[in-house]
C-alpha cells in the first residue's frame, strides 16, 4: 500500500519540488540474504526511505518512538533497482526486488514483498531517492559536504547519532501493511492507476496488425488478424476486456497456481504444478485436464507450458507462454501430452475520470490458433467444434477472469489508499542511533556515499571475430524533426562531405529492404516521438529526419562482453577516415549469448556539435544526465510474432533499465549497453536469439529533450 501525505490538499500524488516538502517512504519488507554460514534467511524488517537516506528498523519506529536503527544509508546516482518477479520462500510467493551498485556488483541485496503492487512501489520510491541525488549532484557543491549536512555517518558498524534525519518532513508515502498482513500476503491498498490514452496511442510503432472484431461473449471481446498472417494455417486471435481492479491485482490472480482459486476461473489450467521456477520471471509449469469438458474423448491429457513475465517503464505486464519439455516431467502412463498453444498476455491499467474512485485495467490474450474450425466458429456457428478445443478454453480465460475478479470484491478493492496526517513535530527518527545487539543481514549500499572520483574502467584489447549468423537486416536510425538540427549542429560551418565508400563494418551494406545479412536505413516515418507540446496534449508526431547518419555496423562474436570498442585499433573510429570526422556516436549493444555478441552502430555528423545544444549536454553531460535522456524504439518489422510482442513497441530509457557505461574521448562517444545486467531483458533477448536469422529490426535511438 501507498499512503501519500500532502498537507497541502491531501492528494494522494507525491511532489518532486524540494520547498513542496521532502517525501518519505515506509513500510514492513523481507530482508533477504546469505548468513555466514551459507544458509539463506529472510528477516522481517521495517524499512523507512526519506529523501535520499535509507534507514532499516526490526520494529516499525511510529509505534516506538526513538527505536534505533539497525541500519543506514545513502542512495547515490549509481543506484540500479531491478525487479526480480515471484519467488517462493518459506512456503510465500513474495515479489523481490534487487538494490545495487551499478560501479560495484559486490554492493547489493535483495528485499522481497508480498505483492507485485508493493514491489513496484519500493521501485519507485528507490528511484525517487536516486533522483534526488541526482538533483544534488547536478545542482553543484561537493556531494560529500551534502552528507555531512545531514550528519549522516554511513557505516552501520559504527554508533554515531543521526540527527536532523526526520526534519521538515512533510509528505508520508507508506508501501504495504504490517508485518502480520505482510506475512498472510494480503493487502488492503490501492495504488493510483496509470496514464493511458485510448488502447493504441501509448505505443511508439505504428501498429502493423488489422484487427477486426468476429465476435462478443460475457464482455469480452474476439479479434481476428486481418493481415494475411497465416503460417500453416493458422491465424492470429485475441480476446480483450477491461477489468475492474489493478494491473497488478490481474497479474496475481493470473500467476497464482492455487488449485481452488484456479477452479472458479480457468476451464483449463486449473491444475496445475510448479516444476522449476528462474529468477524470479520465468516458470515452467506442468498441468493435467479432463478431456470429457471439451472433447468426446475419454484419455486424459497432461500438458507443460513455460511463462515468464515482465513489467515495461510504461507499467504495462506482458505474460509469454509457450509449450514446453522438462526432464522431470516425462510422457505420463495413462495421459496423452498435448501442446499448448503460445500465447501472450498483455496487461495495462487505464484511465479513469477524475472523482472516479475505481480501477481499470485492459487485458488482451493473443494466441495462434491451427484450428479449421475457427472459421466456422468466428461466423456464429453454434454448433461449431472449435468450442470443444484447447485454443477455445484459452480464449475463455479473459471472461473467466473478468468474472472471478467482479464476483470478488476483495480483489477489485485490494491496495486500496487512505490518506492521513503527519505530524511534522514528532518524527520517529529523529534521534535515532545505531542498535548494539550484533545483526547478520546487511544493508547494501549503492545506498552508498557518493564518490567524486571519475569512473574508470580496465581497458583490454580483445580480439573480435565476425559472425556468419548476424541478424536477417537491422535498420537503425536517429530521429529528429528536421527543423531542429540546426539547433544541435554547428550550421556556421560548412559541412563534411560523409563519404563513408572506404569505412566498412562486418556486417555489409544492404542494397534494398528485401536484401538478407545486413543493415539498410529505413524511413523514420515508422515511428512516432513526442510533439513540441507533448506535456501538454500528449501528441506524438511521425519521426523526421535523422540528425546523425548511420556509417556502418559490427557483429561480432566475444569470450565475453566487450567495452571500449573504439578503442580497438582495428575499429573504424581509429582509422584515417574516422578521425576526421567532426563527431561519431558508437553505440554498443552487448548480448548475453553462448558466445556473447556485440551488435556496434556507428552514427556520424557533418558537423561539429553546437554548443549547448541538447546533443553537446549529452556528449559532454554526466552518467545521471544521459541515463535520463537515452531512449530506444524498438520495432520488430518483420519475425515471429511473439518476438515482435515480447519486444514490444514503446520506447524506454535505457539508462533505468540496464547498466550504461558511457566513454568520450576525441571525436567520439561510445555507449556500452549491457542487456546481461537486467534479468528481464536476458530473458527477451534470449527469446530474439532463437530467431535472430529470420528478423527485420528497426531501432530508433532518441536523445529525449524535456
Amino acid at each position: 500500500m501507498m499512503e501519500a501525505l500532502n498537507a497541502s490538499s491531501g492528494s494522494g500524488r507525491f511532489d518532486h519540488h524540494e520547498e513542496k516538502g521532502i517525501f518519505e517512504y515506509f513500510g514492513w519488507v523481507y530482508h533477504l540474504g546469505v548468513h555466514s554460514m551459507g544458509s539463506d534467511y529472510h528477516h522481517l524488517r521495517f524499512l523507512f526511505v526519506k529523501g535520499k537516506c535509507v534507514a532499516m528498523y526490526k520494529r516499525d519506529p511510529h509505534e516506538n518512538p526513538g527505536i534505533k536503527p539497525i541500519r543506514l544509508g545513502v542512495v547515490g546516482p549509481t543506484l540500479m533497482v531491478e525487479n526480480l518477479g515471484q519467488r517462493r520462500i518459506a512456503n510465500m510467493d513474495l515479489y523481490v526486488i534487487r538494490i545495487s551498485n551499478r560501479l560495484d556488483d559486490s554492493k547489493k541485496g535483495d528485499i522481497a514483498c508480498a505483492t507485485a503492487t508493493e514491489a513496484q512501489r519500493w521501485m519507485e520510491a528507490f528511484n525517487h531517492a536516486k533522483q534526488q541525488a541526482e538533483n544534488d549532484l547536478s545542482s553543484g557543491g561537493d556531494p560529500r559536504e551534502k552528507l555531512n549536512q545531514e550528519e549522516l555517518d554511513l557505516d552501520h558498524r559504527n554508533r554515531h547519532s543521526v540527527k536532523r534525519f526526520g526534519s521538515g518532513l512533510r509528505k508520508l508515502i507508506r508501501i504495504g501493511q504490517g508485518p502480520e498482513i505482510l506475512s498472510r500476503q494480503s493487502s488492503r491498498t490501492r495504488t493510483r492507476s496509470f496514464s493511458f490514452d485510448g488502447f493504441d496511442k501509448d505505443q511508439d510503432v505504428f501498429e502493423e496488425h488489422q484487427w477486426k472484431c468476429v465476435r462478443t461473449m460475457s464482455g469480452v471481446r474476439i479479434f481476428e488478424d486481418l493481415t494475411n498472417y497465416k503460417i500453416n494455417k493458422s491465424v492470429l486471435a485475441k480476446s480483450v476486456a477491461v477489468i475492474d481492479t489493478s494491473a497488478e491485482n490481474v497479474l496475481e490472480v493470473f500467476l497464482s497456481i492455487e488449485r481452488e482459486k484456479r477452479y472458479e476461473w480457468d476451464m483449463l489450467m486449473c491444475d496445475i504444478e510448479l516444476v522449476e521456477s528462474f529468477d524470479g520471471h520465468y516458470d515452467v509449469l506442468y498441468g493435467t485436464y479432463d478431456p470429457k469438458y471439451l472433447t468426446r474423448w475419454n484419455s486424459k491429457r497432461d500438458f507443460i507450458f513455460s511463462r515468464q513475465w515482465f513489467r515495461g517503464q510504461d507499467g504495462n505486464y506482458t505474460i509469454l507462454q509457450l509449450p514446453a519439455t522438462h526432464k522431470k516431467k516425462p510422457p505420463r502412463s495413462g495421459y496423452r501430452r498435448t501442446k499448448i498453444n503460445p500465447s501472450t498476455w498483455e496487461i495495462r491499467n487505464l484511465n479513469t475520470p477524475m472523482g472516479v474512485d475505481r480501477q481499470k485495467c485492459l487485458v488482451t490474450h493473443t494466441l495462434e490458433i491451427h484450428s479449421v474450425s475457427w472459421f466456422h466458429w468466428k461466423n456464429n456457428n453454434q454448433n461449431s467444434k472449435f468450442e470443444r478445443s484447447i485454443p477455445y478454453a484459452l480464449l475463455c480465460q479473459v471472461a473467466g477472469l473478468k468474472e472471478y475478479i467482479g464476483a470478488n470484491p476483495s480483489i477489485q478493492q485490494k491496495n486500496a489508499t487512505s490518506a492521513r496526517h503527519a505530524n511534522i513535530a514528532k518524527s520517529p527518527v529523529s534521534s535515532a542511533k545505531y542498535e548494539d545487539d550484533e545483526v547478520q543481514d546487511e544493508f547494501y549500499d549503492a545506498i552508498t556515499a557518493y564518490s567524486s572520483d571519475e569512473e574508470t574502467y580496465d581497458h583490454q584489447e580483445r580480439k573480435a571475430k565476425p559472425n556468419n549468423a548476424s541478424p536477417h537486416t537491422a535498420s537503425n536510425k536517429i530521429s529528429v524533426p528536421a527543423a531542429e538540427i540546426m539547433r544541435e549542429l554547428d550550421t556556421s560551418l560548412d559541412p563534411i562531405p560523409l563519404d563513408v565508400s572506404g569505412v566498412h563494418g562486418s556486417l555489409r551494406k544492404g542494397n534494398d529492404d528485401k536484401d538478407t545479412d545486413c543493415w539498410t536505413c529505413p524511413s523514420c516515418e515508422g515511428f512516432k516521438i513526442r510533439g513540441k507540446n507533448y506535456l501538454k496534449d500528449n501528441t506524438k508526431i511521425v519521426g523526421g529526419d535523422p540528425l546523425l547518419k548511420l556509417i556502418a555496423v559490427d557483429w561480432l562474436k566475444v569470450d565475453k562482453a566487450m567495452d571500449r570498442v573504439a578503442l580497438h585499433p582495428k575499429c573504424l573510429v581509429q582509422l584515417e577516415e574516422g578521425k576526421k570526422l567532426p563527431f561519431i556516436l558508437v553505440f554498443n549493444l552487448q548480448v548475453p549469448a553462448k558466445p556473447n555478441y556485440s551488435l556496434v552502430l556507428y552514427y556520424a555528423s557533418d558537423r561539429p556539435i553546437k554548443e549547448d545544444s541538447l546533443l553537446a549536454k549529452f556528449v559532454d553531460g554526466s552518467d545521471a544526465f544521459r541515463d535520463s535522456r537515452f531512449k530506444l524504439i524498438p520495432s520488430i518489422v518483420e519475425g515471429y510474432w511473439m518476438v515482435k510482442r515480447a519486444v514490444g513497441t514503446k520506447a524506454c530509457l535505457l539508462g533505468k533499465a540496464v547498466t550504461c557505461k558511457y566513454h568520450r574521448q576525441d571525436n567520439f562517444l561510445e555507449i556500452d549497453l549491457d542487456i546481461g545486467s537486467s534479468s528481464v531483458a536476458r530473458r527477451v533477448i534470449g527469446l530474439v536469439m532463437g530467431y535472430v536469422t529470420s528478423l527485420v529490426v528497426d531501432l530508433a535511438i532518441l536523445i529525449e529533450f524535456h
